[in-house]
């Protein structure tokens, strides 16, 4: 079992009776993402003006290739990034038709990101929304692809479910049926998470994620994956959307990057830039990988499940702790979720809470002492 609890000092030192369980919401930061939020403020004092030839040639590409690594992507100049998702989301939006509503196709068990959004476009008649039930999962691929055949605008899912932590693996068939539709698959519960392979995928299929998760870098440093050829010119655009624009000075449309770029907004934070690319260099650097980060959250998740009181039995779990289709956290489908949930956190357990749904999340700041203590806590409840 691996043990780099030393690394998030930071973070844990700050209230040492504090129990973190909530890594799918708030995962801590690794202390040395502290020396790199620092270093953003030192390069805007030493380079001021200059330092966005440092950002845009440099930070802003190293992140790129690590994202590209991770999804084992052919060309890092397919990774474009922004402060949020939903930033991306209304770029991809803006590519869809405009003459009429768009129709999309998603699950009934998006983000808040996605499903606010588009249910107000639907308020308005501006989208055609239908939703396919994410329960139950094993039949979820099959019934997903099998609407998608229907021809959509967008087709917009998750990798794995936030509401559940259910892992769509059976994405190939849904790519398949997508037909002509911007197909984009939301990999925030995903990335870092879970070993992901896009490349099968990178041609065809938009990937969103970001660092406030698993990647352990905090807020603001969001990206997409853009496959070449799909969404060539958002009306959503920011005039970063013009660097590298091939189109000639006399065309008189605006003019796009033919590379991720196409999508990227205007004047931004670089901080999270450099907390991300930190984090990963530090992950290279102790040898670790995401399979490791998932195998280690596994067994820490089989060794609490393994010790749960009869205050909270297995039989809750929406996911069952023998479905390898998971994330890194665990559901638990409760009436009183909400009285858990505030006792929890009275007992100094960092918990988080999906209306009936308790959500327990683990990671790499995580050591099987803290499941024991975790599940000392719940049995003296």
């Amino acid at each position: 079992m691996l043990d780099l609890k030393s690394h998030f000092s930071r973070f844990l030192s700050s209230d040492p009776q504090r129990l973190h369980f909530a890594a799918h919401s708030h995962h801590p930061w690794p202390d040395v993402s502290r020396d790199a939020h620092q270093q953003a403020w030192d390069d805007a004092a030493r380079l001021i003006d200059g330092k966005w030839e440092h950002i845009l040639g440099a930070v802003l590409p190293a992140a790129q290739g690590h994202v590209a690594w991770h999804l084992n992507l052919s060309d890092p100049t397919s990774v474009v990034f922004a402060p949020n998702t939903h930033e991306l989301l209304m770029r991809l939006l803006s590519c869809c038709p405009a003459e009429r509503p768009v129709r999309v196709l998603t699950s009934n068990s998006e983000f808040h990101s996605f499903t606010r959004q588009i249910a107000r476009l639907e308020e308005d008649g501006l989208a055609q929304v239908q939703r396919v039930a994410a329960e139950p999962f094993d039949s979820f691929a099959a019934r997903f692809a099998e609407a998608a055949r229907a021809g959509f605008d967008l087709i917009y899912l998750s990798q794995v479910f936030f509401n559940s932590g259910f892992a769509v693996t059976a994405l190939d068939e849904i790519v398949a049926a997508a037909g002509d539709a911007l197909l984009a698959v939301d990999g925030y519960h995903a990335f870092m998470a879970r070993p992901v392979d896009w490349s099968a995928f990178e041609a065809r299929a938009f990937y969103l994620a970001g660092g406030y998760k698993y990647a352990m870098a905090g807020e603001g440093v969001c990206f997409m994956h853009c496959p070449p050829g799909w969404g060539a010119r958002p009306r959503d655009t920011g005039w970063y959307a013009a660097f590298g624009a091939l189109s000639k000075p006399d065309d008189a449309r605006v003019a796009y990057a033919e590379n991720g770029w196409r999508f990227m907004g205007a004047t931004f934070d670089a901080s999270g830039l450099y907390r991300f690319n930190a984090v990963q260099n530090w992950l290279q650097g102790q040898g670790i990988t995401v399979a490791m980060i998932h195998d280690h959250a596994q067994a820490l998740q089989g060794r609490f499940v393994a010790g749960l009181p009869r205050l909270l039995p297995s039989e809750w779990l929406v996911v069952p702790i023998t479905n390898p289709a998971r994330g890194n956290f665990l559901t638990f489908d409760l009436d009183d979720a909400e009285a858990m949930h505030r006792r929890l956190t009275e007992a100094k357990v960092v918990t988080d809470l999906r209306g009936r749904r308790l959500r327990f999340g683990f990671g790499l700041h995580q050591t099987q002492a803290d499941v024991d203590e975790l599940l000392r806590r719940l049995q003296s409840l």
